[in-house]
């Protein structure tokens, strides 16, 4: 089986999916896992939640999120981590083909229509909500959060994932 960033720290079956659904996808098994080390702060547990948001899970589902899914927050919860590898799949499923970066992988989960936009496109700016929901990702605290700066923090955990104690 394929290297990947993250591979050891997930099961053989996680990484066989992940690459599978990656394959079909047409986008990197190493952008995914990625982004999930990040929305889950590397523990790649379906049940970590935001305690603020209530997004849950590999990718952090918003409760409406879920719901479009045919699934629920409470739901998300009872799955392993392969079984919500599925919801995954389905969430990313209308990007099929289109997610030909790191940034773009990482927009399917934070701001979907921003998928395709350049990396200069400003995602939020101050002082709206969701600015102030996302400053963490205003890497040059200028009150514009780009699609760069925010995939810039996803791009540390894949650098961080193709280290030899992580990647496999």
């Amino acid at each position: 089986m394929a290297k990947i960033a993250w591979g050891k720290k997930v099961s053989k079956d996680f990484k066989a999916k992940v690459i599978a659904i990656c394959d079909m996808l047409g986008c990197d098994p190493s952008h995914l896992m990625s982004a999930m080390a990040f929305e889950t702060g590397e523990s790649f547990s379906p049940t970590i939640q935001n305690g603020k948001s209530g997004a849950t899970g590999l990718i952090q589902f918003m409760p409406n999120t879920a719901k479009g899914l045919g699934t629920s927050i409470d739901k998300l919860l009872a799955m392993t981590a392969e079984e919500q590898l599925d919801v995954v799949e389905r969430h990313l499923k209308p990007f099929k083909n289109r997610m030909k970066s790191l940034s773009d992988v990482y927009m399917t989960i934070l701001l979907p229509s921003a998928v395709g936009k350049p990396e200069a496109k400003a995602l939020f700016v101050s002082p709206a909500k969701a600015y102030v929901q996302n400053k963490g990702l205003d890497v040059n605290k200028d009150g514009i959060v780009t699609k760069g700066e925010a995939a810039s923090k996803v791009q540390l955990k894949l650098n961080r994932g193709l280290s030899t104690t992580f990647c496999g």
